[in-house]
């Protein structure tokens, strides 16, 4: 589990294919940027697994099929910068908010518009996201843990701050290119507990007397019958 909040920036050095898998190799800017063999890492929202380190502080990790298909670790072009964030501690400080390093989908930069000190980027996001975007709400983009200023239906606007810009590959990116889509995972879950279930809340199997409160008489009699 991840917050959002990039640790480091890191190049892409190294990605070689194996069938429909992808070896990558990424050298991250921090100097003792410490991870162990089989700890998680978040790149660029994606959560891996380190499988081995490089003499040069390089590290390696493997992005099978089902990662490849739903991020923009598809195409990882060498030189390509990177954000970079270790598994959360348990015992550390909890800001952003909770990344699984999950992605949901890919969506693409629309337009950037300077307001005041602040950049406001517009992304469009797939359809079948769209249900999980809240004004006010959380997404984390290429792992970036970032509050939804606007909900627009098929985008969503960001109000991005200097310093998110100064320490992520946020504006690395341009109109036209892909970013990583990481939707509230309490949204996801809220979402999928509600549509199993046809829609229906409280879940359909639940007898008629635990769908409606008892009341205030029902109640009392209950007590007087237990002694109360």
């Amino acid at each position: 589990m991840f917050t959002g909040l990039i640790e480091t920036m890191g190049a892409v050095v190294g990605a070689r294919s194996y069938g429909k898998s992808v070896e990558l190799c990424v050298r991250p800017d921090m100097p003792g940027f410490a991870v162990d063999t089989g700890a998680s890492v978040s790149i660029d929202g994606v959560c891996l697994t380190l499988e081995k380190h490089g003499g040069g502080g390089e590290l390696f990790f493997t992005a099978v099929s089902e990662t490849l298909s739903r991020t923009t670790l598809a195409k990882p072009s060498v030189g390509r910068r990177v954000n970079l964030e270790r598994a959360m501690r348990a015992d550390g400080r909890l800001d952003g908010h909770f990344v699984l390093g999950h992605v949901d989908g890919r969506g693409k930069i629309l337009s950037d518009e300077h307001v005041g000190i602040s950049v406001v980027r517009t992304i469009k996001i797939p359809p079948e996201l769209e249900i999980f975007m809240a004004e006010k709400g959380s997404v984390a983009i290429d792992g970036i843990s970032l509050t939804i200023a606007k909900n627009a239906g098929n985008t969503i606007l960001l109000s991005i701050i200097p310093a998110t810009a100064a320490k992520t590959t946020m504006f690395i990116k341009k109109p036209g290119e892909f970013v990583n889509i990481e939707c509230d995972v309490l949204a996801r879950y809220i979402y999928n507990m509600i549509h199993r279930r046809g829609g229906h809340w409280p879940p359909a199997s639940a007898s008629p007397s635990q769908n409606k409160p008892e009341n205030v008489e029902s109640l009392l009699t209950k007590m007087e019958r237990l002694g109360f």
